[in-house]
């Protein structure tokens, strides 16, 4: 289990299907072990579709330094997670191989992100924490104004 610790004290418990992205599973667990995520924030939040986060940089340009194989449908991967409320899914660029470090935690259904993102888990725990940053006041481009910081990201066994 992942455990999203916010500076605010609030949590979201994550679990994840290896069995339905391996690749994604295992660079979201090394960037987590890495203490990656730790200090990072949401930095695009849209109320009634996900919430995103893991840039290093805030912007949502950042990544690690590399990417990864998009494990989905449109990419030649089979993938039977549904983009539903409370999955986690890799955010990523165009290209379908371009995923490294961002996820979004869907805030309500998306049918249509179905077999075009790599899902690989969902939320099993702190939902009502996932509410509480997709209503936070954003700019225009979908930024909060007031900085949503994930202090510690972690496996708890």
């Amino acid at each position: 289990m992942i455990v999203i610790e916010m500076e605010n004290g609030g949590k979201i418990e994550l679990e994840l299907d290896a069995k339905a992205a391996p690749i994604t599973v295992e660079n979201f667990e090394k960037l987590v072990r890495e203490g990656f995520y730790d200090g990072l924030i949401f930095h695009r939040v849209i109320s009634g579709f996900m919430i995103q986060g893991g840039c290093p940089e805030g912007t949502g340009m950042g990544g690690p330094g590399y990417h990864i194989k998009g494990e989905f449908a449109a990419n030649g991967v089979e993938n039977p997670i549904k983009h539903v409320r409370g999955v986690i899914s890799m955010a990523r660029a165009q290209n379908p191989d371009s995923a490294g470090s961002q996820f979004f935690i869907m805030h309500a259904d998306a049918p249509y992100l179905d077999g075009q993102y790599a899902a690989f888990g969902k939320v099993i725990s702190g939902m009502e924490v996932v509410d509480q940053i997709a209503d936070a006041v954003t700019d225009y481009s979908d930024r909060p104004y007031d900085d949503i910081v994930m202090k510690r990201v972690y496996i708890q066994e």
